[in-house]
């Protein structure tokens, strides 16, 4: 799909999840063909007219300004990640950009040696199409312990985030609530593919993805954002048991299209003690997971 397809898509999917009653139309009864807003309803609501604002959504006009843009969002109830999102999308309509394959991500020394230092906390350090460049001893543990731990060094191994939530089988089970972790994830990449539409490597990802699985093309069909920051999961982990934990990601101040991921569990609670357990299993090497198992019922049941 070009960059005027996926503008007007973006506002087709958008206006169809919004009923009249949401932003105050009367609807006198009347029967629908379609679902959601009418395109001279969400016209009126941002003050353009009809014609222009169907000529946008339907990929024959892609020079709206940015205050048009805002007046649409506005009418569309967009939050502020979604407007970012829109105004992307009709940029890059606007500056048609030829697909490219860019190079492999690197990892700065700088960065390298945070991942290292941070030793008691879980971490993973994502490029932007969610490649794992790095992760320390826990953040393995944690979230791929079944994964090659050196992969992350070798680029065309390079395990994949995205590609793990969807297709591998040991981290659908480890997330209790993988359906809200799987919509986190697609937002985040359409995200990215608004800012990036001439990566061709996000791309190729993303074709995969559409083409393998049947939960992604519905979820990536939605055309739902969403900006991964903070996020509550509770996991089922094969060694140390059940435990919630937050996820943070924060920006890589060297490398804004890297993202670090940081674990914590609330303190004092069981989940901590879980993680605690975890990063000490894995500094010592232990690895046996019925052992681990049976310190951390042992450790809950004691508490």
């Amino acid at each position: 799909m070009d960059a005027h397809g996926k503008l007007g898509a973006f506002l087709q999917a958008r206006r169809a999840q919004l009923q009249p009653q949401d932003v105050g139309l009367p609807t006198y009864g009347d029967r629908r063909r379609v679902p959601g807003l009418r395109r001279e309803e969400l016209a009126l609501l941002a003050g353009v007219s009809a014609s222009y604002y169907t000529r946008l959504e339907q990929g024959a006009s892609c020079h709206a300004s940015a205050e048009v843009l805002d007046a649409i969002s506005r009418a569309l109830c967009l939050e502020e990640t979604e407007r970012r999102h829109l105004h992307d999308l009709a940029t890059a309509c606007r500056h048609r950009v030829a697909a490219r394959r860019p190079p492999a991500e690197r990892l700065s020394p700088a960065v390298r040696e945070l991942v290292r230092s941070l030793e008691e906390v879980p971490v993973v350090v994502t490029g932007r199409r969610s490649d794992v460049l790095a992760w320390n001893t826990a953040g393995h543990a944690l979230l791929a312990g079944h994964v090659d731990r050196a992969a992350p060094e070798r680029p065309a191994d390079r395990p994949n985030m995205a590609r793990l939530v969807f297709l591998d089988a040991h981290i659908r089970e480890l997330y209790v609530d993988w359906a809200a972790k799987a919509g986190a994830v697609v937002g985040n990449l359409r995200l990215v593919a608004g800012r990036h539409p001439q990566d061709a490597r996000l791309a190729q990802l993303i074709g995969e993805l559409t083409t393998r699985s049947p939960e992604f093309a519905r979820l990536w069909a939605d055309h739902r954002v969403r900006a991964c920051d903070t996020a509550e999961y509770g996991l089922r982990h094969p060694l140390v048991g059940s435990l919630t934990v937050r996820q943070q990601t924060l920006t890589v101040p060297s490398e804004p299209e890297q993202s670090l991921v940081m674990v914590t569990a609330t303190p004092g609670s069981a989940s901590q003690a879980a993680l605690k357990l975890l990063v000490q299993a894995t500094a010592t090497g232990g690895g046996d997971a019925g052992a681990g198992a049976r310190r951390q019922d042992g450790l809950q049941r004691s508490r």
